[in-house]
C-alpha cells in the first residue's frame, strides 16, 4: 500500500496546545462577561436542515453553504432526466442538510421551536464554530468560531447600553486600551437618505460613503452619480462629510438641525441620546464610544442601533459588530420578535492580541509538577504520590517509562514543567521527595505535605 501524505482541507486549521490555551483564554474572558450580564449559554447542532439555511443569506450566502450528502445511496432519487435538469433539481434530492453558516439563523429557529418554554426577554450566548465555503485567504477561514450574545423579546434600549458595557469590560480584561466602538442607528441613515431626496437608497449611499477615507470625496461623488444620485442630493450630503472631527455631542447637535424635516431620523437621534444617558447612569463614560452617522452594516435586517468595533494600530478589520433587529423570527412564522445582539470574532481577536503581544505569559496550561524516578520500586511509590497531588488539585504527571533520569528531566524541560519531584532509594526510605525547581536549579528534600504547600503557594 502506498504511503498517503496527511493533510487537511483548505481553510481549516489545527490548534496545538499553545493555540488552544490562548483561545480558551479568549473564550473564558468573553464568557465571564456574558454570564455577568445574565446571558445563558445555548448550543445548536452543527447541521441544520437546508430549508432552514437557504434563502436567509442572499444568493451569495446560499452559494457559500456547505451541503451534506444524504447518507447511504444518495444518488438513488436522481434519474437521468433530473440530472439533465441541472444543479437546482439535483441538489434537493441528494442533500437535505447543511453545516450552519452563522449562529443567528439557528438561534431564530430555536426561539420559534421553543417559544412557549422561553422566558422573555430571552438572553442567550453561543460560542460555536460555523462553516462557509469561501475562498480561503489571510484572516478568512472556512471554519471559524463566533461568539454571539442576543436578547430577544424587548425593545428596551438598556440592552444596547449593556452591549457597550460588555464590549468595554471584555476589552479591559484583554488589556486593550486603543479601540473604537463605532455606533450608529439605522433610522439616522434612513433620515439622511430622506433629507437628501434619496429615500430607500441607504445601502447605495453607505457603500459609496464607506470609501471616503480610501478614495476621497471627489471620487465618492463620481460613484454616487454612477449609483443614480442627483447633483442636488450629493450637494445636500456634503455637510455630513465635512463634520468628521465633531465629538458625539457635536454630531448629535448638528444632526438635530440637519434631520429636522425627517421624523424617522430624529427618532434615531433620540434613541442614541437615550443609550448615552443610560450609559452615564450605569457609571460608564463615552470613552471609546464613537458615533459615526454613516456607519452601515447589516442594512437588510438591522432596524435600530448598529455597532462595529475596531482595534487601532493593528492591520486587522473589525473584531466585533451587531445591531437591533425588529423581526428575527418572522421568516419562520413568528412575527414581531424584536431583539438586539452582537458577536465577537475570536480569530481576529486572537490575531490582535498576538500582534500586540499582550497574551498573558502563563496562558499555556502547564503541568505543575512531574514525578521522576530511578527504579521500578520507586516508580510504584510515585503512583501513590501522583494520586495525592491530584487530589489536592495540583496538575501532576509521571514519566511513564523507566528510562535514564536525564531523559525524564529533558522531557519536563521541553514541556516547561516548573518542578520535578525525584524519587530514589533514599527518598523511598525517608518517605520524602527531592523537589527540583527547574528555573533556579535549586533542589530540596521535602515531605509530600510540604511539596503540596510549596506548589500551591506558587
Amino acid at each position: 500500500m502506498s504511503k498517503q501524505k496527511p493533510g487537511i482541507p483548505k481553510g481549516m486549521r489545527d490548534f496545538g496546545p499553545k493555540e488552544m490555551a490562548r483561545r480558551n483564554y479568549i473564550f473564558n474572558t468573553i464568557q465571564d462577561t456574558f454570564k455577568l450580564f445574565g446571558y445563558q449559554q445555548l448550543e445548536t447542532p452543527t447541521m441544520e436542515n437546508l430549508s432552514t439555511l437557504t434563502g436567509k443569506y442572499g444568493d451569495e450566502g446560499d452559494q457559500l453553504l456547505f451541503k451534506v450528502l444524504n447518507s447511504g445511496a444518495f444518488l438513488k432519487k436522481v434519474d437521468s432526466e433530473t440530472f439533465k435538469a441541472g444543479e437546482s433539481k439535483v441538489l434537493p434530492k441528494i442533500s437535505e442538510k447543511g453545516l450552519r453558516y452563522d449562529l443567528t439563523v439557528p438561534f431564530a429557529r430555536y426561539v420559534v421551536m421553543n417559544q412557549n418554554e422561553i422566558t422573555y426577554p430571552f438572553k442567550r450566548f453561543q460560542m460555536q464554530p460555523v462553516w462557509r465555503a469561501d475562498r480561503p485567504q489571510k484572516g478568512r477561514y472556512r471554519e471559524f468560531y463566533q461568539c454571539d450574545a442576543d436578547v430577544v423579546g424587548t425593545d428596551s434600549l438598556i440592552c444596547e447600553t449593556e452591549i457597550l458595557c460588555m464590549i468595554k469590560r471584555v476589552f479591559s480584561d484583554f488589556k486593550l486600551n486603543d479601540y473604537d466602538i463605532k455606533i450608529n442607528n439605522r433610522k439616522i441613515l434612513t433620515g439622511i437618505a430622506e433629507v437628501i431626496g434619496a429615500f430607500g437608497k441607504e445601502a447605495d449611499l453607505c457603500v459609496a460613503i464607506d470609501k471616503l477615507d480610501k478614495i476621497g470625496w471627489e471620487k465618492v461623488k463620481v460613484e454616487l452619480k454612477e449609483r443614480n444620485f442627483s447633483e442636488d442630493a450629493i450637494e445636500k450630503l456634503s455637510p455630513i462629510l465635512s463634520q468628521n472631527e465633531k465629538n458625539n455631542v457635536g454630531w448629535l447637535q448638528f444632526l438635530k438641525k440637519y434631520l429636522a424635516e425627517s421624523e424617522i431620523g430624529l427618532k434615531g437621534i433620540n434613541e442614541l441620546e437615550e443609550v448615552f444617558s443610560y450609559l452615564s447612569k450605569m457609571g460608564e463614560n463615552q470613552h471609546h464610544v464613537v458615533f459615526d452617522p454613516v456607519l452601515a452594516r447589516g442594512l437588510s435586517y438591522y432596524t435600530g442601533a448598529i455597532f462595529e468595533v475596531k482595534v487601532n494600530g493593528v492591520g486587522i478589520g473589525s473584531v466585533s459588530g451587531g445591531g437591533r433587529y425588529d423581526d428575527l423570527t418572522g421568516v419562520f412564522g413568528l412575527k414581531g420578535v424584536s431583539g438586539v445582539g452582537f458577536s465577537f470574532g475570536v480569530d481576529r481577536l486572537y490575531d490582535v492580541l498576538e500582534e500586540l503581544n499582550i497574551f498573558p505569559d502563563d496562558e499555556v496550561e502547564r503541568t505543575q509538577i512531574m514525578l521522576a524516578y530511578f527504579g521500578e520500586e520507586e516508580k510504584e511509590a510515585c503512583l501513590g504520590v501522583l494520586a495525592a497531588l491530584r487530589k489536592e488539585g495540583i496538575a501532576a504527571e509521571i514519566y511513564p517509562d523507566l528510562v535514564k533520569i536525564k531523559k525524564q528531566f529533558n522531557y519536563a524541560g521541553k514541556k516547561g514543567i516548573p518542578y520535578v519531584g525525584v524519587m530514589g532509594s533514599e527518598e523511598l526510605e525517608n518517605n520524602t521527595i527531592s523537589l527540583k525547581d527547574m528555573t533556579s536549579g535549586e533542589q530540596e528534600s521535602l515531605s509530600l505535605a510540604d511539596v503540596v504547600k510549596k506548589i500551591k503557594k506558587v
